[in-house]
């Protein structure tokens, strides 16, 4: 599967838009929590590490943390929308270090 962090993330978070806007998850956003934290282990997973993956992944579960924080200590929105923005530009800096490949696979021999 390579390169699958785009396809999966707009599954994950339009399956739970979806399931939210239907009334399917009343007041229980844990369950929206889980699902984004839940997508970012899964593109980790299907996709590796990658320079695609290693931005995706981790911001889906950062993602899922600050809704907890939201929902759970009401954390303010003001607040956790900079941060996402701070982790979100940290993994693209991490993710342009040249031993972290494009894609998933064995290395190209024209590469080394």
């Amino acid at each position: 599967m390579r390169d699958a962090a785009l396809p999966v993330t707009l599954i994950v978070v339009g399956v739970l838009w979806l399931a939210w806007y239907l009334g399917w998850f009343p007041d229980v956003d844990w369950i929206i929590a889980a699902g984004l934290a839940g997508g970012g282990v899964a593109v980790l997973v299907f996709d590796g590490i990658t320079k695609s993956s290693i931005v995706v992944g981790p911001l889906l579960i950062a993602a899922g943390l600050a809704w907890t924080l939201h929902d759970r200590y009401r954390v303010s929105w003001s607040i956790l929308t900079p941060v996402l923005l701070i982790v979100a530009g940290a993994l693209m800096l991490l993710a342009r270090h040249p031993r972290i490949p494009v894609r998933r696979g064995k290395p190209d021999a024209r590469e080394s």
